[in-house]
């Protein structure tokens, strides 16, 4: 089996930091081909540090990091400190990087990679909001028809919105950008709050982690410790959801989830619902079919994946 090439683009984000571990944890399945930081969860300078720090934490300090957007194409940046704490990854203690970030922007990155890549070899996978994708796609749009496929954490349809009642947080800090991508012709597979709501890191599961008796076993439980508060108050559930895994998990195993190719367009006027992913679920209109939208997984699978590949690192 050859490794599938992977961009991460993120905005770490305890979940994000999960994420990142579970694909260097996968060498067989995944080669990351770069890691790209932008704006989103907290400002674009903790995204990159917070990139830095979980690679020093896996072990892989050969993985290179790129600063790319501080802000969304055409809009002020929101954050979402109270839900991730004011650094991003509160929770753990963990040093400062000592590895450092490459010099190069992300989106030139992005651009170059697929530019050298063949057309068709390289997967871009958004964790965060989708302004450095967008960036790169309007920067070289010839370069678009190169990739491989965009699998990105992002919007709902029956679980609605986290950020407000319509949106979901990553599609709504860059409402423009995510539409750029769904408009974009790029095969999609959408992981949207219908999955990763699913995802829950009950106290059974959070003590798999820490039972790994491993600096990363330990500082993903810590992370989920601080990050399930927000959700057990707002949603009154079992534990945190692990949004942005889910889509690396889905790389790794996609039998592991279930969903429906449907037309997924987002609303960017709109003051009342601006950042909605509007999915035709039910196939009421006849725009034509333009993302996987994922709705449901095998919890269970999942969480013994995630366990069976921290244990790795």
């Amino acid at each position: 089996m050859t490794a599938r090439k992977i961009i991460i683009d993120t905005d770490p984000g305890q979940d994000d930091a999960v994420a990142i571990l579970l694909a260097l944890a996968s060498p067989k399945e995944i080669e990351v081909l770069g890691i790209t930081a932008v704006a989103g969860n907290v400002p674009l300078e903790l995204t990159q540090k917070n990139a830095l720090i979980i690679c020093e934490l896996s072990g892989k300090t050969n993985v290179k990091v790129f600063a790319g957007c501080d802000r969304p194409l055409r809009r002020d940046l929101v954050t979402a400190e109270h839900v991730h704490g004011k650094t991003g990854l509160d929770g753990p203690v963990l040093p400062d990087p000592k590895i450092q970030l490459q010099d190069q922007h992300a989106v030139d990155f992005i651009i170059d990679t697929l530019r050298e890549c063949a057309a068709g070899t390289v997967t871009l996978c958004p964790l965060g909001p989708l302004t450095n994708i967008a960036a790169a796609f309007e920067k070289a749009p010839e370069l678009i028809k190169k990739v491989q496929e965009i699998v990105l954490m992002g919007g709902a349809y029956f679980e609605v919105g986290n950020i407000t009642p319509a949106a979901e947080f990553n599609i709504y800090v860059d409402p423009q950008a995510a539409q750029i991508i769904f408009r974009s012709g790029v095969p999609i597979t959408v992981l949207p709050l219908d999955v990763t709501h699913k995802a829950l890191v009950t106290k059974k599961r959070n003590d798999a982690f820490r039972n790994l008796a491993s600096p990363v076993g330990i500082a993903v439980a810590q992370m989920t410790d601080f990050f399930e508060r927000f959700d057990i108050k707002k949603y009154g559930s079992e534990g945190a959801p692990l949004h942005d895994p889910c889509v690396i998990a889905y790389l790794i195993n996609p039998d592991l989830f279930s969903g429906r190719h449907v037309n997924v367009e987002i609303e960017t006027q709109s003051e009342l619902t601006l950042g909605m992913t509007v999915a035709d679920w039910w196939g009421v209109t006849d725009r034509p079919p333009n993302a996987m939208f994922i709705s449901d997984l095998d919890a269970d699978g999942f969480f013994s994946l995630l366990t069976e590949r921290l244990a790795m690192l």
